[in-house]
């Protein structure tokens, strides 16, 4: 199937459904103001075209469980394909790390950890460096207050 370029109708359907996934298609509708069927036609467009990758819902750990989460700086001894390759696949493999990137600068990877205690964290810690075979410094930042957590794209910004 073709992608359609979207437009601002598009995005403020993008916008509003990313702060609100389980708003009722008359809702988000008259928010845009389509009539409900041409509101569903444009939803379930961009969803087939994949601007909508997937709805999830935001849980608050703190009142689930217990949890410590962590950054990681990763900074790799050898840059050759092959052993990014190795990390990337190696990262892969532990839930824990719910993020990653790969950056420019001082290091070569940004990790977000999310692990029920210290303990889990350091054995985590220990199975990565154990992973790379010793190619790799990781340098852990325990998080001690979200300042602001994600809550979404500035899609209407970010946009002409």
């Amino acid at each position: 199937m073709k992608k359609k370029a979207i437009d601002k109708i598009d995005l403020k359907i993008l916008s509003i459904l990313q702060s609100d996934a389980k708003i009722t298609n008359h809702e988000l509708s008259n928010q845009v103001n389509l009539s409900p069927s041409s509101c569903l036609q444009r939803v379930r467009r961009l969803e087939e075209e994949k601007y909508i990758e997937r709805y999830m819902g935001h849980i608050d750990l703190d009142k689930v469980c217990r949890t410590v989460t962590v950054i990681l700086t990763v900074s790799l001894h050898d840059h050759s394909n092959e052993n990014f390759e190795t990390f990337n696949k190696a990262v892969k493999t532990f839930p824990q790390i719910v993020e990653c990137y790969t950056v420019s600068g001082n290091f070569d990877y940004f990790l977000r950890v999310v692990c029920p205690d210290m303990k889990s964290y350091l054995a985590l810690n220990d199975a990565l460096i154990n992973c790379m075979e010793g190619s790799a410094n990781i340098s852990s930042h325990v998080v001690l207050e979200y300042t602001k957590s994600f809550e979404g794209y500035a899609i209407e910004e970010l946009v002409d």
